[in-house]
């Protein structure tokens, strides 16, 4: 069953079973909820209010005041936690790696959980205001590189259009059509330059050195990888 925050009936319906001393098993079956969500919901609020009965007219302003905060400004509360990720960066690890090793020191303790993207949030905020904890980066940028989108490259002079390309390849009634494509492997692992005939769905495949255009476009170089001639001009 995928999760969903309590709603403000929900609690309210809470307030009334718990000041009748239900149990949180009880009241989680009720709402059918599980009796640890029930059990979270009272913590929280007793960690804001020790010695209030917890009440659904002040439970709810404070949940909506808890998800209206970005989930990384409340872990850089944690300062158990931010010694943790600053000492690991200063070794040179890397996000992914730190937010993995936490799950193997701490299997138990949930307050211990960061991701690796919010690892880099809170570098890339620290050098926003002078730090230099992105030095410990294995590449050292003080900032996001801004990902270029699919097809927004350098494009050929000479490239048509696929919306150009004849009626008759899109009905797959002729042999001789072929479709080209790249295959890039986990990691930059490896690629693979791949010719597919349509009609027949006849595959070759020959591994590249890389994905540059240069090697791509070299007609001399994609024949002799794939093997056979093709009438490239």
């Amino acid at each position: 069953m995928s999760y969903s925050h309590l709603t403000e009936r929900e609690r309210y319906v809470i307030s009334h079973l718990k000041s009748a001393r239900f149990s949180n098993r009880e009241i989680g079956r009720r709402l059918n909820r599980s009796h640890t969500t029930i059990t979270r919901e009272l913590k929280r609020a007793k960690a804001r209010y020790p010695d209030a009965i917890y009440w659904y007219y002040w439970a709810q302003p404070l949940a909506i005041e808890r998800t209206s905060k970005a989930r990384h400004y409340r872990r850089q509360k944690n300062l158990r936690l931010m010694r943790y990720v600053e000492a690991r960066l200063n070794k040179r690890w890397s996000p992914d790696e730190i937010s993995q090793r936490l799950r193997v020191d701490y299997p138990d303790d949930e307050s211990m959980r960061i991701s690796h993207e919010t690892i880099y949030r809170w570098v890339y905020l620290d050098a926003s205001v002078g730090g230099d904890l992105y030095r410990d980066l294995r590449r050292g940028r003080n900032k996001r590189r801004r990902q270029k989108r699919y097809g927004s490259g350098r494009r050929f002079a000479d490239r048509k259009s696929i919306t150009q390309r004849p009626g008759v390849v899109d009905s797959k009634e002729r042999y001789g059509d072929w479709e080209g494509d790249t295959i890039e492997g986990k990691r930059s692992s490896g690629y693979i330059a791949t010719m597919v005939e349509r009609k027949s769905r006849y595959l070759l495949a020959a591994k590249l050195e890389n994905k540059k255009a240069a090697t791509l476009t070299n007609k001399k170089g994609v024949k002799s990888a794939l093997g056979f001639c093709l009438q490239l001009d």
